[in-house]
């Protein structure tokens, strides 16, 4: 049985052409060996270990293994994953049309999709999942939920719900529809000449959600737009080209692909005449856009064609590719590097040449290589985007990230939802000093306990002088100290309500106005955003950064 295993192998290696040793016999003398030494330990270790062995579950680690030395694109997709994944680049499943997540243990709505089957079911924000179809999903993971909430466009689902405040759930009755993710969650005015769209993936029809983005921003008056990138991972290294083509001449190189089968290598030109070639443009950035976001921010900063804002962007150069597997599972592997039509890579980390430990450094500045604009500005390759305008990001405070972790603010949304049945529009939202100290109020019997920097640096002293035997000197000091951080705490409520108070106006606009009105709640105090009006409103400043300084 071994001998017919390994020889199917061996065969299948020969139909892929990994045998040919009529070049480079040697290497592939090395993989026909350790194929064999794999194979054989498999069978050893199947056979002799102590306990039963699944056989999958090795494989897939083995796999795992193999591929996570190489980078953290390169995938096994098993036949049971090919759904999501085709999700991830499609943007369509069949289901109900809810973000889901745990929350203390519940499985609750997080954002239920515009026009869906479960905003029309009247499913909200919080409600919580208790079954679905009869089976109860307490202790499943989102993920398991999420398959069982999928299926079939026009297919019947049973679910039963309990919303916030109620003791009884209800059965709510939902048929599945084909749900279609957009890329473009937000279009909208941020002043009478100033348009803003928001950009969130890269899936299929990206590039046409685009243009309309920018169609009817026009129509709406807008003389200026803001086009967000942020947090952006990328996606479909074509719609990549074809929304740079948006703004950009026809004919114009959008991106170079080069990699070890040359035969793949191409240059990637927009084939359209651009919507728009002269609205001044501001493309804002973060350190989590990457991939496609990256493509497309290059190429608006290359031509000179927009002014980013923001932070330096993720540093992904890597382009993948899907091939088909045996038993409908795919590899999604890396194939290729991409270049920018200045000539830069903008891959930040060398997967190829790993420390002693298997660990990975990112290119240092040093090593940049400086390339130009078409009007000349200088930019640099191998570390991401940089920004024109870099904008320093706020650093929330230990209070702030702890009630955002431990769902303290999504509690206190569902109930001031359960308790005032309407707000102002998400962009005049702001809640009053009454409703503040009601969340103060809400959070004196929570556990809120978290340890601050400076108590962390406070205790490795203390364990640091206790090994020097130097404790006794400095307990005192260190008692005092830890005495005055602990009172500053207990006021911390209050010593950054601004920060607080932003992020729950935005959290309870959402319970009304969904996904739209989370993202115009944040637009008073978003220093990216305000920067960017800033920077389209000065002809003169905007200008600037355009040109060879």
């Amino acid at each position: 049985m071994y001998k017919k295993y390994l020889a199917g192998i061996l065969v299948a290696g020969l139909g892929l052409g990994l045998f040919s040793f009529k070049s480079n016999s040697d290497r592939y003398f090395e993989i026909a060996k350790n194929l064999d030494v794999f194979a054989t330990l498999f069978k050893e270790v199947n056979t002799y270990y102590v306990d039963d062995v699944p056989p999958a579950l090795m494989m897939r680690t083995g796999i795992d293994a193999m591929l996570k030395s190489l980078d953290p694109y390169t995938n096994y997709i098993p036949e049971d994953d090919i759904e999501d994944f085709r999700t991830m680049t499609t943007g369509q499943y069949g289901g109900i049309g809810a973000g889901i997540g745990n929350h203390n243990g519940k499985v609750v709505i997080q954002m239920p999709y515009e026009g869906s089957p479960a905003q029309k079911a009247g499913l909200t924000i919080g409600d919580e999942i208790v079954k679905i179809d009869g089976i109860a999903v307490a202790g499943k993971s989102s993920s398991e939920v999420s398959k069982l909430l999928k299926g079939q466009a026009n297919t019947p689902i049973k679910l039963e719900i309990k919303s916030y405040g109620q003791n009884k759930s209800r059965t709510v009755q939902l048929v599945r529809a084909n749900i279609t993710v957009e890329n473009v969650p937000y279009i909208g005015m941020l002043s009478n000449d100033i348009g803003y769209f928001q950009l969130s993936g890269f899936t299929m029809d990206a590039s046409r959600e685009v243009k309309q983005a920018v169609q009817k921003l026009k129509e709406m008056g807008a003389k200026k737009i803001i086009f967000d990138l942020r947090d952006n991972p990328g996606g479909l290294l074509h719609e990549a080209v074809n929304i740079s083509n948006v703004f950009v001449d026809k004919g114009k190189d959008i991106v170079s692909t080069k990699g070890k089968v040359k035969e793949w290598n191409k240059t990637y030109k927009a084939l359209d005449e651009p919507l728009d070639k002269t609205v001044p443009l501001v493309v804002l950035t973060s350190s989590r856009s990457a991939s496609a976001a990256e493509i497309v921010a290059g190429v608006m900063q290359d031509y000179d064609r927009a002014v980013l804002v923001g932070e330096r962007t993720f540093g992904k150069g890597l382009v993948q590719a899907t091939r088909p597997l045996s038993y409908n599972s795919q590899l999604k592997v890396t194939t290729a590097k991409y270049y920018t039509p200045s000539g830069r890579c903008i891959q930040a980390i060398d997967y190829s040449h790993r420390n002693e430990d298997g660990s990975v450094g990112t290119i240092p500045d040093s090593l940049r290589v400086a390339y130009k604009t078409v009007g000349g500005r200088v930019v640099y390759d191998g570390g991401g985007i940089s920004p024109d305008v870099e904008v320093p990001q706020p650093e929330f405070s230990e209070i702030a990230r702890t009630i955002v972790t431990k769902g303290y603010l999504f509690e206190f949304a569902n109930k001031f939802k359960a308790e005032n049945p309407s707000i102002p529009a998400a962009k005049d939202f702001q809640i009053s000093d009454a409703v503040y100290q009601n969340f103060v109020a809400f959070l004196s019997d929570k556990d809120v306990s978290y340890t601050t920097k400076v108590e962390k640096e406070l205790e490795d002293l203390a364990a640091k002088s206790k090994d020097g035997k130097h404790y006794d000197d400095i307990k005192t000091e260190l008692d005092a100290i830890r005495k005055k951080v602990s009172h500053n705490k207990s006021n911390d409520l209050q010593r950054f309500r601004s920060e607080i108070q932003e992020m729950l106006e935005a959290e309870i606009a959402s319970r009304y106005y969904l996904q739209k009105g989370y993202i115009e709640a944040s637009f008073d105090d978003d220093p990216d955003i305000l920067t960017a009006q800033r920077v389209l409103n000065d002809q003169k400043e905007y200008s600037s950064y355009l040109k060879v300084k």
